[in-house]
């Protein structure tokens, strides 16, 4: 409310210097057509300034702003395929029987051009994914997760996300997915059903994981390549991978 009179009282003191201007003016050339004249002149083109500020000016500057913030969420999202989302691949990729098949699709990917990123993530949401959760280490999976609880609330805590929904949405399965394991007992002893609902969580954050570090890739080759030259070295679909070079 103070502001707002703040600005009632500002706006009032300009409108009365201007007139204090225009007093002096006529007093100095007496000339009230003249005035009048680059008055209405000046009142005619308001509406134009008004387009150019809104429309353009003010959408270029949220253009940028947005972009400022994306690349700011693409930090954030480095930080979480760092401390969290390559692991993530790596116990994901043992519960799944496509594993072979999606690293042959990622073998050549240090040269893909811009658009093979695209097609390739669009193939892999459409894939028949399944997940056999006897094949994996639940329980090292279950540890991992609770080990990076708080580091995932952390980032969920981020006000940018909403600037990035797939991001957001492979956060929330992942948290899911450690609050369902955090709640049993025993992951060792699950009924079939339990089991069953179980791939369910572990298939979703996977397909989202893969279609995520996807997206993260082709900006680390767009905007940083020497992060691209780390991340392919520490590719979690090549088992030969090495972070050394060779």
């Amino acid at each position: 409310m103070k502001r707002f009179k703040w600005q009632i009282l500002f706006g009032l003191f300009l409108i009365g210097l201007s007139a204090v201007f225009y007093f002096i003016h006529y007093l100095i050339f007496r000339d009230a057509h003249h005035i009048f004249l680059y008055l209405v002149g000046d009142i005619a083109f308001i509406p134009i300034e008004v387009l150019l500020v809104t429309f353009i000016i003010e959408r270029f500057l949220d253009e940028r702003e947005k972009k400022v913030m994306l690349n700011k969420m693409n930090m954030v999202i480095g930080a979480f395929f760092s401390e969290v989302g390559t692991k993530l691949l790596e116990y994901g990729s043992e519960f799944s029987p496509q594993t072979e098949k999606i690293s042959q699709e990622f073998k050549s990917i240090k040269n893909w051009p811009e658009g093979e990123f695209i097609i390739v993530s669009k193939k892999i949401r459409n894939y028949e994914h399944q997940i056999e959760i006897q094949k994996g280490n639940l329980e090292g999976l279950r540890s991992f997760l609770v080990e990076k609880r708080n580091f995932l609330l952390l980032i969920l805590q981020n006000p940018n996300l909403l600037e990035h929904e797939t991001f957001t949405e492979l956060l929330w399965a992942v948290f899911h997915l450690t609050e369902e394991l955090t709640k049993r007992e025993d992951v060792k002893k699950l009924t079939d059903a339990d089991s069953e609902h179980l791939e369910g969580d572990i298939k979703r954050a996977y397909i989202l994981l893969i279609a995520e570090w996807l997206d993260y890739m082709k900006h680390l080759k767009d905007k940083y390549p020497y992060l691209f030259s780390l991340a392919i070295r520490t590719n979690p679909f090549d088992p030969s991978a090495s972070v050394e070079v060779k």
